[in-house]
């Protein structure tokens, strides 16, 4: 379920948006905090979260996580949270100015690509993402294979 990340300290991977990097192109990459309740946080250390169709949008002057299913803690007696509801996003005043500017282009939006907890408070890694065509997917496709097929002669050459 979590893994320590190997690049950094004191960081515990809770999930990836494994499907970000392949639909799109990340063009930069921002950090940002995540306002959660009690039981939100203990369904996300045991790995209760799909961020699958999640994405960032900006209301005002506040960012917004939109579209993250956090899954019921079961052992909770309190009432319960929607799973799929609006979570707001801890940034600086002047990265969301600046992100609102880029997002208004055409073309681009904000997504997750990995929430962890850092310090013992969750963070969320947004990317701001602009759509990949069938054909650059295709394109992509096509090196890994070619690039998979190099590093294993290469390893076959030097077996012999």
């Amino acid at each position: 379920m979590m893994k320590p990340d190997k690049g950094k300290k004191d960081v515990l991977r809770v999930a990836t948006n494994r499907k970000a990097r392949h639909e799109y192109d990340i063009l930069d990459t921002f950090e940002a905090g995540i306002v959660l309740m009690g039981s939100e946080v203990k369904s996300l250390r045991t790995g209760g979260v799909n961020m699958s169709d999640a994405y960032a949008e900006i209301r005002g002057m506040e960012c917004f996580l939109v579209n993250l299913h956090i899954s019921p803690y079961k052992f909770s007696r309190g009432h319960e949270q929607d799973p799929k509801r609006d979570r707001k996003l801890l940034m600086h005043k002047q990265e969301i100015n600046r992100l609102d500017g880029k997002i208004r282009q055409k073309g681009f939006t904000l997504i997750p690509l990995s929430i962890y907890f850092k310090k013992g408070l969750a963070k969320v890694e947004l990317g701001l993402a602009k759509g990949k065509k069938f054909r650059d997917r295709r394109e992509d496709i096509r090196k890994r294979d070619e690039q998979r097929l190099m590093e294993r002669e290469i390893r076959n050459e030097a077996k012999i």
